[in-house]
């Protein structure tokens, strides 16, 4: 993982995180200014960001918004008050209402970044300095030492390119924490059908199938908010295994980027998960980030001593070979 601190100095009202990359400063000055490429790590996992302005001189404002999986939204707002490129900048950083003005009575923070070199690549630096104890205290008990460090340890994909980052390594699992899982794999193919193969029946039954010898007997899918969909599979003949069904609804959807849903074992009474899963192109290939969230770590790990994410490699591998040939 990138981030090798994050402490906060009572003293000085300052919290300080370090991250180490294995590209140059120019490449991570490259990807601090850039919003879009911002968007793919600046929020926390499950709370990605959006920047609906980015202006980009001494004066100028950046404005954002962050989504949850229920469609809630956090905004922030940044007053770029130097630049010293490609070496660092600094920022007014705010919490932000719907219009991405501060909010009043809310935290604000003088945040400097810094780029600089090392013989393995460059260093991260980035300061928030608070005006007083109280406004520390409040922002680290709101997560920001967690939610930061989340936050920037997505960064190595954005900097090395996905076909570099993800190509040829299948499906990842990462654990982030007790409740929340992130798997990955690069699929290659464009998003646009990537995002159909998840959400067409007809395309569903072709590839999400897990080992050879099961059949999709059920794909009822309605993907709209507040829809309700419900699949299922039974082992075909000479194929031994019970049958079995996910149910749920869909909580929020950005098309063709991000649909987020519950999803429940159907018959039985385990709880449900939060499936929050994202689509991302790039050079003809498309990264599937699919963020879960379990009850507990118990309930985390009975699903994933399954065998899940074999499985579902064998069904990535099906759709590459039969819906995106």
């Amino acid at each position: 993982m990138p981030v090798t601190s994050v402490e906060s100095d009572a003293e000085a009202l300052t919290m300080t995180l370090v991250a180490d990359f294995a590209v140059g400063p120019e490449r991570l000055w490259a990807v601090f200014t850039d919003p879009r490429q911002l968007e793919r790590f600046w929020g926390p996992p499950g709370w990605p960001a959006t920047f609906d302005a980015f202006d980009f001189t001494v004066g100028g404002h950046a404005k954002y918004h962050m989504t949850s999986p229920q469609g809630e939204r956090a905004g922030g707002a940044w007053e770029f008050t130097a630049i010293d490129e490609p070496r660092g900048f600094e920022v007014i950083d705010s919490f932000a209402d719907a219009d991405g003005d501060p909010i009043e009575g809310m935290p604000s923070m003088r945040m400097v970044f810094a780029f600089e070199a090392t013989p393995e690549g460059s260093r991260l630096s980035n300061v928030s300095h608070f005006a007083s104890a109280d406004a520390l205290e409040q922002v680290i008990a709101m997560g920001a030492v967690e939610g930061s460090t989340m936050a920037m340890n997505q960064l190595d994909a954005v900097l090395q390119g996905l076909r570099e980052f993800a190509q040829g390594k299948g499906t990842q699992l990462e654990i982030l924490d007790d409740q929340h899982v992130r798997i990955t794999r690069l699929i290659d193919g464009p998003r646009e059908l990537v995002w159909r193969a998840h959400v067409e029946p007809e395309l569903m039954r072709q590839w999400m199938l897990g080992p050879d010898g099961w059949r999709m007997s059920v794909s009822e899918v309605d993907v709209s908010v507040g829809g309700r969909y419900r699949i299922a599979w039974e082992p075909e003949a000479g194929t031994e295994g019970e049958g079995f069904g996910f149910d749920g609804e869909t909580l929020l959807i950005d098309e063709p980027r991000r649909i987020v849903q519950t999803e429940h074992m159907t018959g039985t009474d385990w709880p449900s998960t939060t499936n929050d899963l994202s689509l991302y192109e790039e050079d003809g290939a498309t990264l599937v980030t699919l963020l879960i969230e379990y009850p507990d770590a118990t309930t985390r790990d009975a699903v994933l001593a399954t065998g899940m994410v074999d499985g579902m490699e064998q069904s990535f591998e099906r759709m590459e070979r039969v819906v995106l040939a």
